[in-house]
């Protein structure tokens, strides 16, 4: 599948993009969330646990990177890597436990993770772009799949 370029004029555009990429992520993955501080990962994060059916608050988990979001039989991970030092400090949280198969794991900062998280179904970049944002999003599943 090829790269996908979404234009985010305001945070409604973001919740929205969120919103439509759940049913494409509902069967659980592994999601780089990529961009610098502001760009809107956090915001994109609850679009997507929107689009899944979570109704409670979502918040960053910088301090305690991972926070966790179970409703039914959806199970939602969402790391933010910001803070970590090194990558091996996620081996004492017991990270790898948190990517089963069908369990959907959304990582803000993934390069701080190098050598221990998986590597990603999809990239999604965010970039400010005036006023708005701009999303690119890379499907390597797809593309994988498709060879």
């Amino acid at each position: 599948m090829p790269v996908e370029h979404h234009s985010l004029p305001d945070e409604a555009a973001t919740l929205a993009l969120g919103k439509t990429l759940a049913r494409r992520l509902s069967g659980g993955g592994c999601v780089y969330l990529q961009g610098d501080l502001g760009a809107g990962k956090t915001t994109l994060v609850r679009g997507i646990l929107r689009g899944l059916g979570h109704e409670g608050a979502v918040k960053s988990p910088t301090y305690t990177i991972v926070e966790p979001y179970e409703f039914g039989d959806v199970h939602i991970y969402h790391f933010d890597l910001y803070r970590l030092a090194d990558p091996e400090e996620l081996e004492l949280i017991g990270v790898r436990d948190y990517f089963a198969s069908g369990d959907l794991c959304l990582l803000e900062w993934p390069e701080r993770g190098a050598g221990v998280v998986p590597s990603p179904d999809l990239t999604i970049t965010l970039a400010v772009d005036g006023r708005g944002r701009k999303a690119t999003l890379d499907w390597a599943y797809e593309e994988t799949q498709s060879q």
